[in-house]
């Protein structure tokens, strides 16, 4: 049985060893950093804001959007973490969300773990962040248009570095996978662009200060957090109606004769989003949304709690 990948979520046996263990080292590398810097710069209401940021980009994720030529894509959601968190807080929350989708949901392999974060969180949160940072002082219009901009070229990134370890793995031909995996992947990062632009330019509008903006209506409470949840909620509710087209890779691997090589993980708890004794109905797959944007979004909070207490310990002494 094969395992259909999610977009840019690479499955077993697409990688070499060495491509996999290289992609492991420089993900850990940098989310050693990623916490030592978080560390130093986490505030207090960043806590459940992770959270919330975890549990909604995950279930975002799970809704496909049909692109041209019978192929579909989601919103990978480094850029929205990044904006919102920081790059070194969304890189631990992009973690978070592509981890446990591999160990819950298999979606993604084990062993290839480490490329995947790196392709999808890494890359993406800090391309998303650096070209916020250069138009942090100009327009909301101006910001927006950077931001739209930054998820594009996110998933274009992600599409690059996909397609160059499949390339060092020996399973395609450069001249071949990298323009085909750039072109499906541009038509895919509109709709992710779409999606990063309309809730960074939500939160602008209602909770500006949490992106550092100030306005004193907006102040105070906690009242954004159950609307993290309700907004969650509904995207989970909307799953079942994700377009079944196959996304970027899976085309890509089918049409160059690759798709083949995928495993699935001998790893099983709630395969391909469904809750095994309801099978494949629409109640599954929400049920199944629920629990995993529930068990991401604690997560997430969980390590930012961890990260703070980690840093107050180290400031008492």
């Amino acid at each position: 049985m094969l395992y259909s990948p999610a977009p840019l979520h690479i499955p077993e046996n697409f990688l070499s060893l060495a491509v996999s263990a290289a992609c492991w080292v420089v993900t850990i590398l940098t989310l050693s950093l990623a916490i030592s810097k978080t560390n130093k710069s986490l505030g207090e209401r960043q806590i459940p804001l992770m959270g919330i940021m975890a549990a909604f980009i995950f279930a975002a994720q799970m809704i496909n959007f049909p692109v041209a030529g019978g192929t579909s894509g989601h919103l990978l959601g480094g850029v929205l973490a990044a904006v919102i968190l920081g790059p070194w807080a969304g890189m631990l929350v992009m973690t978070a969300v592509i981890a446990l989708q591999a160990l819950l949901f298999q979606d993604g392999g084990l062993s290839v773990m480490g490329a995947n974060i790196l392709n999808m969180g890494l890359v993406t949160a800090a391309i998303g962040y650096g070209l916020y940072r250069l138009v942090s002082n100009r327009s909301r219009k101006v910001k927006l248009a950077a931001i739209g901009f930054a998820a594009w070229l996110s998933v274009l990134a992600g599409a690059l570095f996909t397609s160059l370890q499949i390339w060092l793995s020996g399973n395609a031909d450069l001249k071949i996978i990298v323009p085909v995996m750039l072109f499906i992947h541009a038509l895919i990062g509109v709709g992710d662009a779409l999606i990063t632009v309309a809730a960074i330019s939500f939160i602008m509008r209602t909770r500006p200060d949490l992106l550092g903006e100030e306005s004193e209506s907006a102040k105070g409470g906690q009242g954004w957090v159950w609307v993290g949840v309700a907004v969650t909620l509904l995207v989970v509710l909307l799953s079942p109606f994700a377009s079944a087209d196959p996304d970027g890779l899976e085309r890509v691997a089918t049409d160059l004769g690759f798709i083949g090589q995928a495993q699935l993980s001998p790893f099983q708890i709630i395969p391909d989003y469904t809750v095994p004794f309801l099978g494949q109905t629409a109640l599954s797959t929400v049920i199944a949304g629920v629990i995993g944007a529930i068990v991401v979004g604690l997560v997430a909070y969980l390590i930012g709690r961890g990260v703070k207490a980690k840093s107050q310990a180290a400031g008492s002494k």
